[in-house]
């Protein structure tokens, strides 16, 4: 969505898929939450997102094929 001018007053824009969805009609009341848009990560940041996220696996530990596949 976009936030335009109009006169002295801020309105925002809204697209006409999520004005179809929503069927707004003049003089509803509406609520605005600020939320932060994330542009993607780069393949770079997404690697070290998911190793942040890595656990050491158990000494010993061997991954069973079979063992998996029947659960």
């Amino acid at each position: 969505m976009k936030v335009e001018k109009i006169g002295d007053k801020l309105s925002i824009v809204i697209p006409d898929d999520v004005a179809e969805t929503l069927d707004p009609h003049e003089g509803d009341r509406v609520e605005v939450r600020r939320s932060v848009a994330h542009s993607p990560m780069t393949r770079a940041e997404a690697m070290a997102a998911m190793r942040a996220l890595s656990r050491p696996l158990p000494r010993g530990y061997k991954f069973d094929r079979e063992d998996a596949n029947a659960r």
